[in-house]
């Protein structure tokens, strides 16, 4: 154990020899001694109050991870003060975040402070979440004081004679009612009180009747007793949000609390509205959009059992749940889920964790599952439930492949698809055309020499954007502007090569004055609710979106009959070993945008390579029968899921030291471990934002041999000299081996 800097404590201690273990936001793998604060003696209840101690010439907030004993608590530092009085993070939440620490081989405390909101990672109070409302005074019930009649203060003050109004029901009864409640709060006629708390009951809505698949899911998940896991594997548009929703009136029945998980923040205000409209209770949100006083008001509210329902992204799968009844995860192939910087967990893995720790059922739910999870549910790990049709009246789209080779094409789109989006438009529909590529275009070429724009920080060339006038790193986020000639020959022959979303939209717009084209990609939905208020602005009018993954996520589209999909050749000849799943997963998702309602979908697939195996197994078989290919090949080939992976990656400015680092690393691993070694490499970005970036690569058939290796090898890299020279990370479990 590192003991914080040495300096005698002079404060009065109640226990000679007791210390407090502190776990710190702080890239080392140990806890901290310290002498406590004045106060109560040190004991093992205190286990997860927050304490503030002097760290070097800081003050930094730790949780307490337990008591130890020292025979001179004089030669340890002592903490500044306790900021709990009780536990803030304890029972189930507790011994999931260490086993998450364990898991991915990262401190405590960093991992700690991933899980808290920022207000309370700063140690600021838990804040207060009860509501409040208004009432009038004494002299407000005295009828001597005049209020002109039809003003504002007079029909406030009318409102609450009959007594408490709460403040949620202030804002349905009246527009502008606090500026009424200050002015009269200043003649003391009103005043504000806090409300007690009173669970909220539900009410839900009566939805549609479920068909036979989705009868059977709801059952299995709603018998459930104790821990289970469950695949919904369900086509687009079979229903399976109708399945999730009967699952969590059955919890609130039962009195207890939901998590849903979503992988966009794009998704939130949809399955907000739906899940509002049919539960009849408050629903409560977590993600990146909120503020961090938001965020830390709802997580205390699902503390205090008071949230019964919590939507939220990948972060979410952190909220305390003290009366959990069910987790679902939606979406549950997205990529989205895993943390890609800081503490690199997975939100649907560790929501399986906590979801055993909490003896609760969870629900997986996807139309394109993971390799993982399938061959979970092939192995009897996971309940398999099949939507295989889609619900109510809606069938399933029509798959056209059009092979573009020796076809004139204006901006990336064929004449037969500029035909084709003019036929659905005429008839009143929406189209959709997905290219997974924002920006104008992914080069600016010289047409006379060859130059194309490189970033200067990164192997990568600078996307266009801006129409052509402006480049920018997709990478490190560089931005210039475009040269007006050439930098190598000085020709004015720049051209952009290459179609991304902007260039699409600026086609679209001229092709089809009279329609309304809407772009959504990451450039038009930065800020809060721009996508929902991006898709409210077309509505159900004919007209074109051009966006990129976030349309294909689960948006229910009920207009959009025709979805085209641009240059997907990209994707067919990757060296990522995922490669292949995730073009499945992207085209079958984007493909069950069209057709959700009465009127039949059509997907038109434009492709150079019309006889590829992975279009012909998909077109033909599906996505089961694309997945029962690829898993056969990963077998064969010793990728997840029949091997277990961690990365361990590290960049510096001069490339040696990064190689020196991962040597060392691979040097400390015994000759007989059941683990093999792949490095160090570059990585397949060999240069990012000024950092040159090399690996290593652990893989082993069994998880328990990789962990043992990681146990032991972890916590000696920090001491490594070579350690000090490089930026590194470890990646347990990898999504993308860049």
């Amino acid at each position: 154990m590192i003991r914080s800097a040495p300096a005698r404590y002079t404060g009065p201690m109640t226990s000679s020899s007791s210390t407090l273990r502190v776990a710190l936001p702080v890239p080392l793998p140990q806890l901290f001694d310290y002498a406590p604060p004045p106060g109560p003696a040190p004991d093992p209840a205190m286990t997860g109050q927050r304490v503030r101690v002097p760290f070097g010439s800081r003050e930094l907030v730790g949780v307490v991870a337990g008591i130890g004993q020292v025979e001179d608590p004089g030669s340890l530092r002592a903490a500044i003060e306790w900021i709990d009085t009780t536990p803030l993070v304890t029972g189930e939440l507790w011994r999931s975040l260490q086993w998450l620490a364990r898991y991915t081989h990262a401190p405590l405390g960093e991992v700690i402070s991933t899980a808290l909101p920022g207000p309370l990672r700063r140690g600021e109070a838990v804040p207060d979440t009860h509501q409040w409302g208004w009432q009038l005074t004494a002299a407000g019930h005295d009828p001597q004081p005049k209020l002109r009649s039809g003003t504002r203060p007079q029909r406030l003050a009318a409102c609450l004679a009959e007594g408490v109004v709460n403040e949620d029901r202030l804002d349905t009864l009246m527009d502008d009612w606090r500026s009424a409640a200050r002015s009269l709060a200043k003649r003391e006629l009103v005043e504000r009180i806090a409300l007690a708390h009173s669970p909220a009951v539900a009410s839900p809505a009566s939805g549609p009747a479920p068909n036979a698949e989705q009868a059977e899911a709801i059952a299995a998940i709603t018998s459930a007793d104790g821990f289970a896991a469950y695949l919904l594997d369900g086509v687009t548009g079979s229903g399976k949000t109708e399945v999730y929703l009967q699952a969590i009136v059955a919890c609130l029945a039962r009195g207890k609390q939901a998590l849903v998980l979503v992988p966009e923040i794009g998704l939130t205000p949809q399955t907000l509205s739906r899940f509002r409209n049919r539960l009849g209770i408050p629903v409560h949100v977590l993600h990146s959009g909120l503020n961090d006083n938001e965020r830390a008001r709802v997580w205390a509210a699902a503390a205090r059992g008071e949230a019964q329902v919590i939507v939220g992204t990948r972060s979410a799968v952190f909220t305390p749940l003290p009366n959990a009844g069910l987790i679902v995860i939606d979406e549950e192939h997205d990529g989205s889920y895993k943390q890609q910087d800081g503490i690199r967990y997975h939100a649907r893995d560790f929501a399986l964790v906590r979801a055993k720790a909490l003896d609760v059922a969870v629900v997986l739910g996807s139309a394109t599952p993971s390799l993982e999870s399938l061959h979970n549910a092939h192995a009897g790990r996971y309940t398999h439930l099949r939507l295989k049709q889609r619900a109510g009246a809606a069938r399933p789209p029509v798959v056209r492949v059009l092979d573009v080779r020796k076809r004139p094409l204006r901006d990336g789109l064929s004449p037969e698809v500029l035909a084709g989006i003019t036929q659905h438009l005429q008839a009143g529909h929406q189209v959709l055309v997905f290219k997974n590529r924002r920006g104008y275009a992914p080069v600016l070429l010289c047409h006379d020499c060859g130059w194309t724009a490189p970033c200067q920080r990164c192997d990568a060339p600078m996307t266009v954007h801006a129409g052509g006038r402006r480049l920018q790193c997709h990478h490190c986020g560089a931005r210039q502007s475009a040269p007006l000639a050439c930098p190598d020959c000085g020709s004015l022959a720049l051209q952009p090569q290459g179609i991304g979303t902007e260039r699409l939209e600026e086609h679209l717009v001229e092709a089809f004055p009279e329609f309304p084209v809407i772009r959504i990609d990451r450039g038009t939905t930065g800020k809060r609710d721009a996508l929902e208020t991006q898709l409210a602005s077309l509505g159900d009018r004919a007209g074109i979106l051009v966006g990129t993954q976030i349309l294909a996520k689960g948006h229910d589209l009920p207009k959009l009959t025709l979805v085209v999909v641009v240059g997907i050749d990209e994707g067919l000849f990757s060296a990522d070993f995922r490669a292949s799943e995730k073009l499945a997963q992207q085209l079958i998702q984007v493909a069950g945008r069209a057709g959700r309602a009465v009127d039949t979908g059509e997907v038109w697939l434009q492709t150079h390579h019309p006889g590829h195996p992975l279009l012909e197994t998909l077109v033909n078989g599906g996505y089961h029968a694309f997945a029962e290919a690829e898993l056969q090949q990963r077998e064969a080939a010793g990728f997840p899921p029949f091997a277990h992976l961690a990365l361990l990656r590290a960049e510096a400015q001069q490339v040696e030291h990064a190689n020196a680092m991962l040597s060392a690393v691979r040097a400390l691993i015994p000759d007989d471990a059941a683990v093999e070694r792949y490095g160090p490499m570059p990585a397949p970005m060999p240069r990012r934002a000024g950092y040159q970036r090399t690996q290593l690569l652990l893989s082993s058939p069994a998880r328990r041999p990789l962990h043992g290796v990681l146990d032991q090898v972890t916590p000696q890299i920090s001491a490594l000299p070579q350690a000090r020279r490089v930026r590194w990370s470890l990646d347990v479990d990898p999504m993308d081996l860049y």
